[in-house]
């Protein structure tokens, strides 16, 4: 008999908890059992581990009853990232490798049959896990997933192409040829992309944009077919700050448990712009096991939801949650499962089913009772969440004509980044982010201010939730401003981006 035991991670949302792959050879009659509450992609790989190993000129024990165990027996494991720990056992076990060097690494990895390796999902989240509990253990990983975990400050990963590769490292004494080392990937450049100034007109649109932007506010764009809403969301990943290498890590994260990570995108944040159809999970994530959904996707980065009103009732109550919180916590019968959600919300709609409503340029054919159904697909609570709404009409044909004379990404860009840095060294978040005694604290009014911000919300029979927001947005007016209170213009330009659609 012999048992070899090496260590690996498996995936629950955005942990990955250490996953032991004891692997057991006894006499008997020939078998390969794999135990461990393993799914079908895990229980698939007892085929590819042995036509692997047989294709790379290296012996399988056909003649012994071979048990693989994944501990902890309770933790459901799925995906073919045990391939390469199930076949490094039953190496270890038979002889074949070095079983003392095991415990200096743990592996993940999928198996072809021709013994090559494949990238798997999570491999940052595998690699932040490793870091956070055994810094001085060494991460073996495929080629692609190796540098997606490579991010991770201060922890060791080495790349493998082939199974024949980690078996070399892994042979006794002198005989062992390393695997390479990983280099951390740098940071993407300046974020590139369409300018702001290829807009034409839409003035006010331009400022709420930037308002936005400085303040991490969600915004609700209402105009007719054509006028550039699609083109302003387009625009605004290129206004906002570069992220920080925490947010930059926590960004790439996520995407890795999608595999939609790519390392050449290091440090930019996302633009996720799910099509309309799109259900209430694949917006706010689920699934068994649970995966992450768009919000989560887009975390320190914009999602744009364009065709509001389209979109299943379910699909956006689900956001309101999510929107207030910044997080997902997603509970099915047997695990739960809780990912990152602190994204800036962009949406668009038109103002009635045929578009033209309010138009100067083509009269509208939809009656009162249709334009009450079709915005009335949008609920109260969730409205008074989005922070700026504001009209985006027609452009006019001579506008169209002209040449561009606004100003570049690059200039609002820096007003966005001074007005940010503001707020994060007063309070360190951004203002959409100020909440209960902070808010209180950091939006201070002048006196004049304090009366017309009251008098406006008793008007408008405004909710609390809707009086802190337009403080929120005034906060940020101000900041843009370099005004350290805010004043009574900041208030009165807040008010007038807080209701661009009227739920009848």
């Amino acid at each position: 008999m012999a048992l070899a035991v090496i260590a690996s991670r498996s995936l629950d949302g955005l942990a990955a908890p250490e996953v032991t792959v004891e692997v057991h050879l006894a006499n008997g009659l020939p078998s390969f059992t794999l135990v461990g509450l393993a799914d079908t992609e895990v229980k698939e790989s007892r085929e590819r581990v042995r036509a692997a190993m047989l294709t790379s000129a290296l012996e399988f024990p056909h003649n012994k009853r071979i048990t693989v165990n994944l501990a902890p027996a309770d933790l459901p494991k799925e995906s073919a990232r045990f391939d390469l720990p199930i076949a490094l056992g039953i190496l270890a076990a038979s002889g074949q490798i070095d079983m003392q060097r095991l415990d200096q690494y743990e592996f993940a990895g999928e198996l072809s049959l021709a013994g090559d390796l494949r990238p798997v999902r999570g491999a940052l989240a595998m690699g932040l896990a490793v870091h956070r509990a055994h810094g001085a253990r060494t991460l073996v990983l495929p080629r692609e997933s190796a540098r997606e975990a490579a991010l991770v400050d201060g922890l060791a990963v080495r790349e493998a192409a082939h199974l024949l590769d980690v078996v070399r490292t892994l042979q006794p004494g002198d005989a062992a040829v390393a695997l390479p080392l990983v280099r951390v990937p740098s940071r993407a450049p300046s974020q590139s992309g369409p300018d702001l100034r290829d807009v034409k007109g839409q003035a006010t649109a331009k400022r709420v944009l930037e308002i936005a932007a400085a303040g991490a506010h969600s915004l609700l764009m209402v105009g007719p077919p054509g006028a550039g809403k699609s083109m302003l969301a387009q625009r605004l990943p290129r206004l906002l700050p570069p992220l920080s290498d925490e947010e930059a890590l926590e960004s790439a994260a996520v995407l890795s448990l999608t595999g939609a990570f790519d390392p050449q995108r290091w440090g930019e944040r996302m633009l996720r712009a799910p099509h309309h159809s799109a259900s209430s999970v694949a917006l706010v994530g689920g699934g068994s096991p649970p995966r992450p959904g768009e919000i989560s996707l887009a975390h320190h980065g914009v999602l744009f939801l364009d065709e509001l009103p389209e979109f299943p009732r379910a699909a956006l109550e689900a956001l309101r949650e999510p929107l207030e919180s910044g997080r997902i916590v997603i509970s099915r019968a047997a695990r739960q499962a809780e990912f990152p959600a602190r994204f800036m919300l962009v949406a668009a709609m038109n103002p009635c089913p045929c578009g033209h409503r309010g138009s100067a340029l083509r009269a509208c054919r939809c009656t009162p009772d249709i334009v009450a159904r079709y915005q009335g697909r949008l609920s109260g609570p969730l409205l008074d969440r989005i922070d700026l709404q504001v009209e985006v009409p027609a452009v006019a044909p001579e506008t169209l004509g002209a040449i561009p004379n606004g100003e570049t990404s690059q200039a609002v860009a820096a007003r966005v980044r001074a007005a940010r840095e503001r707020a994060l060294s007063r309070q360190g978040c951004a203002n959409a982010g100020l909440a209960g005694y902070a808010l209180d604290a950091q939006a201070r009014l002048e006196p004049a201010a304090v009366h017309f911000l009251q008098t406006a919300a008793a008007r408008l029979g405004w909710s609390a939730r809707g009086f802190h927001r337009v403080l929120r947005v005034a906060r940020t007016i101000a900041d843009l401003a370099g005004a350290n209170a805010i004043e009574t213009p900041h208030v009165g330009e807040a008010i007038q981006y807080r209701r661009a659609v009227s739920v009848q």
